[in-house]
């Protein structure tokens, strides 16, 4: 399995790639990143690309993709519709026209966010945009599935780039740790990664993968 990955330096991107790299079954991963991570392993490609609405000049490095586990995201709190549109959904449609392109059969997971609302009406700004970049992901490839996690638990030295986060995971680490264990409510980084690697070799049971699927898949 050859892997492309967005988002190697946020906190699901990192476990993302813990898991892709301990796997004997993924051969290769391409992770396009902003900055370094610093990370190196024999079967990694880090590619530092610095417009992520354009591909053009790395796409060589995409064509033989099996998959790709689009980990960005940016909340909401405090922006306008149209810039997290723009962050959220042009982004990740432009890599994955590019992907698509190149490779249509290629399996495209998505990490969108539990409560997304796949009808694009709802209140929730948020919501609307991640469900409206769920479905037309959907109508894109064959093999879309949009996880929706919870709660996330980092494992393994994973760590949040934003600070808030990390000071909140620090303080509430005993209840997240609680949190975690509970099917429906959370999940932690590397049964998440693992969930992805699963979805690609055998399917979900649905395109939109909740969290308690996600913990199925992962803990198989």
């Amino acid at each position: 399995m050859n892997v492309v990955l967005f988002g190697a330096t946020g906190m699901v991107g990192q476990g993302v790639l813990i898991e892709c790299l301990d796997d004997p079954e993924v051969r290769r991963v391409v992770s396009v990143v902003r900055r370094p991570t610093g990370v190196t392993n024999a079967k990694l490609t880090e590619i530092v690309h610095a417009d992520f609405f354009d591909y053009a000049a790395i796409e060589p490095s995409l064509r033989d993709a099996d998959a790709c586990f689009f980990c960005l995201g940016v909340s909401s709190v405090g922006m306008k519709e149209d810039d997290y549109r723009h962050i959220t959904y042009d982004l990740t449609m432009a890599a994955a026209r590019t992907l698509h392109r190149l490779n249509p059969g290629l399996a495209f997971i998505y990490v969108s966010g539990a409560g997304t609302d796949s009808t694009e009406a709802g209140r929730s700004m948020w919501a609307r945009v991640k469900g409206k970049t769920e479905n037309d992901l959907a109508k894109l490839f064959t093999r879309a599935y949009a996880f929706r996690p919870g709660y996330i638990h980092p494992v393994k030295g994973v760590t949040s780039k934003t600070g808030w986060v990390r000071a909140a995971i620090t303080v509430l680490r005993p209840v997240g740790f609680v949190l975690k264990q509970l099917p429906g409510v959370g999940t932690s980084s590397d049964v998440l990664g693992r969930a992805m690697i699963a979805a690609v070799r055998g399917g979900a049971p649905s395109h939109a993968v909740e969290i308690r699927e996600i913990n199925t898949l992962g803990r198989r």
